[in-house]
């Protein structure tokens, strides 16, 4: 498929436009979350520590790494699992 440009400057993402295609979205944007105090669960995946914390998942995975963040999380065949009661102290919630 062709690229239809924008505007008058060339090669630039931001004047450059897919046509028949859908723009890329990240996964943030497309999975919605539960609110922290109606989770069950208790242990959630990075993107959902992240998002609750305002972090990036990446910062959640160097937290993981370095085991140097407020809250360490526990692996479950080699995946992160975020505490839900360590996300919740340390946003101040019960």
């Amino acid at each position: 498929m062709k690229e239809a440009r924008v505007g008058g400057s060339k090669g630039t993402k931001d004047n450059m436009l897919q046509t028949g295609r859908h723009r890329p979205v990240s996964t943030q944007q497309l999975v919605d979350f539960a609110p922290l105090d109606r989770e069950q669960r208790t242990h959630v995946d990075t993107a959902c520590a992240a998002y609750h914390l305002g972090r990036k998942p990446q910062t959640m995975r160097v937290w993981a790494s370095t085991e140097q963040g407020p809250i360490r999380p526990i692996r479950i065949n080699g995946r992160l699992s975020w505490p839900v009661a360590d996300i919740r102290r340390l946003l101040g919630a019960s």
